[in-house]
């Protein structure tokens, strides 16, 4: 049996026995989630401990190794281009779908004012989002070494990509020495990463049961309902992505549902487009993608790149805009969804951080900022398809500039 569909299985048996655990008399079975939980949490770290060995590896042997100065800023230019319109695409399919669907919900006013006292101050508890002179000053890092400590990816890729950039630069017999130790990095951590995956099914069961176990058969709410909106205009536009890969990229349907479906499990139960990296690059060798695109696309990928976002947090808009009552004009929705989808760039690496960003959508357009604690308080499962949705996209636009970008030096 084929390792993706021994993942498909894991991930199936996770949702399927821990909602049937949910289900269950749990008095005498109560430890049994405390008990696995721990094994997906062993899992997940395991992984993570690869992926900026990874990168830096990645980036180094792409730029150094195989581009020249013009081929990097090209590639770099088309790349951050591809990723626009694609994010602009998502913020559309937003503007369009969203409204009529939100329209549908039958929101009792009652329902609704139960729920804002209930949820609302959530938001108050989350870290507040860092000022954007912070954020832009943090980018070029200080201390590159303490970057690659603390993990904040953004300012090590940065740092990466100008060190490979300079090597280009320097005497070729030099520049052979560093690129053959971080090739050598980088095949020491697909072997690595092969004995991480080996064990794949367990760690996505052990991540999947204790969340089943808790949620449980959830009862049908204005939440709920919400939910399944989200979720399945996100599974809509992850379809999108399978034809644009056919059309575009030339890649039949069958081999590239074959080759991402072990990156969706991945990045649906761990909720980390950073965690299913090493997946994802090995996703994209499956498909022939050439090393030199994928080494450097997909970093820049899974640190910038948040496809679905868009589309869930300005739904997320909407929703809470109707749970407060306020009518939103055309104007008003598409400046939202601009909005948004431009600010997806810039997510900071804290708790929710993906939702704080909306903050200021929120105070010039005068929606309640104490809406997105609502919104916080249902992430876990919206996160989960938005993840899976990532991850694909992050393939298809490594497929689509690997056929429109000319590789020879």
């Amino acid at each position: 049996m084929k390792l993706s569909t021994k993942i498909l299985i894991g991930l199936a048996l996770g949702l399927v026995s821990g909602i049937a655990y949910s289900l269950i008399d749990q008095s005498t079975l109560g430890f049994i989630p405390g008990l696995i939980e721990p094994v997906g949490s062993l899992w997940v770290n395991a992984i993570r401990m690869t992926v900026i060995p990874l990168l830096m590896a990645l980036l180094v042997t792409a730029i150094a190794g195989q581009h020249t100065s013009n081929q990097v800023a090209t590639l770099g230019g088309k790349t951050i281009a591809l990723f626009v319109v694609m994010i602009l695409g998502s913020a559309l399919l937003a503007l369009l779908a969203a409204p009529p669907l939100i329209a549908l919900l039958d929101i009792d006013p009652a329902a609704s004012q139960a729920l804002l006292q209930s949820t609302g101050s959530r938001v108050i508890a989350v870290s507040e989002l860092p000022p954007f002179r912070d954020w832009l000053v943090e980018l070029i890092p200080a201390n590159p070494f303490a970057a690659a400590v603390d993990g904040p990816i953004l300012p090590l890729l940065i740092f990466t990509g100008l060190f490979s950039v300079a090597l280009l630069q320097v005497g070729s017999q030099h520049r052979e020495i560093v690129v053959n130790f971080f090739a050598a990095i980088k095949d020491a951590m697909f072997v690595l990463i092969a004995w991480i995956m080996a064990v794949a099914p367990i760690g996505i069961f052990a991540l999947v049961f204790p969340l089943a176990a808790t949620l449980g058969l959830s009862a049908i709410t204005v939440l709920g309902s919400f939910i399944f909106i989200v979720c399945s205009l996100t599974v809509v536009l992850m379809l999108l992505l399978y034809l644009l890969a056919w059309f575009g990229a030339g890649i039949p349907l069958r081999k590239f549902a074959r080759s991402v479906a072990p990156v969706q499990a991945i990045g649906f139960s761990t909720r980390s487009s950073l965690a299913s990296l090493p997946a994802t690059y090995a996703a994209t060798e499956q498909l022939g993608i050439p090393e030199k695109v994928s080494g450097l696309v997909l970093p820049v990928a899974v640190t910038l790149f948040k496809f679905a976002s868009p589309l869930a947090r300005t739904a997320g808009t909407y929703f809470i805009a109707s749970l407060y009552g306020i009518d939103l004009n055309l104007w008003e929705l598409g400046v939202i969804a601009l909005a948004i989808a431009l600010l997806s760039f810039y997510s900071p690496g804290i708790p929710s951080g993906g939702l704080l960003i909306m903050a200021p959508v929120y105070l010039s357009l005068g929606l309640p900022v104490e809406g997105i604690g609502i919104l916080i308080a249902i992430d876990l499962i919206v996160d989960m398809f938005l993840t899976a949705a990532n991850v694909t996209a992050n393939v298809t636009a490594t497929a689509l500039l690997a056929r429109f970008h000319d590789t020879n030096p």
